[in-house]
């Protein structure tokens, strides 16, 4: 049995995928599976993709249908599912966001590589908390409330994965719209733009910025692509809107925003050249 790492999200995707497997070996349908756990066809599809949780009980009469008896081999897939099945440490923040979101928090700190492009703000993992606290204040930071400073928590958790032993690989472009946007005020954008200059000393972090003259063409709007080592795990896109976000993971979908990374990083300044623009304009702020 397959190891499954990466946190709850990315284990709970994996042992979907090794449940279809398992049941496509075995040549039971979907819906011969859904009755035999006194569910749905529908219920099965969500199982095997990950989209809802794993109880034991409905594992354990799964495996027995598929054919799968060895005591140590249904133990170490059970035992799999009972770690799928911890929370998350953003579990205590659930109540601030919506499960579309819980699933990408958890893909995240999941992935191997993170691509991201912004065109309106600082990308959230390398935002400082008065620039975080700025934006989900509405530009009203004075007078953020206890739910506002929990959503700031909750950003400055997320960047932890940046400096943890498993780190991903960001690379994120930005828009040069966003440098100049006073997310804040000038001290916050400052403090933000020292900030960048020092996260970008990371060996796993590089920001490159797409210039005025070249904005606008490679994309219509922010993006990230989230990229995994499991097999199991396929490449997506996300795409977050005003009420909730897009999942794309069909590999032509996947391969147009890929071809759209590469287009932004030709466009945009290196890395060395991103430096020296923040830089130059720290100086000027």
């Amino acid at each position: 049995m397959a190891e499954a790492g990466g946190g709850p999200t990315a284990r709970r995707i994996v042992l979907g995928s090794q449940l279809r497997r398992l049941r496509e070996r075995a040549e039971v349908s979907r819906v011969d599976a859904g009755y035999h756990i006194r569910g749905s066809e529908s219920k099965i599809s969500r199982m095997e993709l990950g989209r809802v949780g794993l109880k034991e009980r409905d594992i354990v009469d799964l495996l027995t249908l598929y054919g799968v008896v060895d005591p140590t081999e249904r133990e170490q897939f059970l035992d799999l599912v009972r770690r799928a099945s911890e929370p998350g440490w953003w579990h205590r923040y659930s109540d601030l966001m919506p499960a579309w979101f819980q699933d990408f928090v958890g893909l995240e700190e999941a992935a191997a590589r993170i691509q991201t492009f912004e065109l309106q703000f600082v990308p959230g993992l390398l935002q400082t908390e008065d620039y975080a606290r700025a934006v989900v204040s509405q530009g009203r930071p004075d007078l953020a409330d206890a739910e506002a400073e929990r959503r700031v928590a909750l950003r400055m958790s997320r960047q932890k994965v940046l400096h943890s032993l498993t780190a991903p690989k960001l690379w994120a472009v930005v828009d040069e719209s966003v440098l100049h946007r006073p997310i804040g005020g000038r001290a916050v954008l400052a403090a933000q733009v020292d900030h960048l200059l020092e996260m970008t000393r990371l060996p796993n972090v590089t920001l490159q910025v797409v210039p005025f003259a070249l904005s606008g063409y490679a994309a219509e709007g922010s993006f990230s692509i989230l990229r995994f080592t499991e097999a199991e795990l396929p490449d997506l896109v996300y795409i977050e809107h005003l009420v909730g976000a897009v999942y794309l993971d069909r590999r032509d979908e996947v391969e147009r925003y890929s071809r759209a990374v590469d287009r932004l990083t030709v466009d945009a300044e290196t890395p060395s050249r991103t430096r020296e623009f923040l830089v130059k304009l720290r100086a000027e702020i």
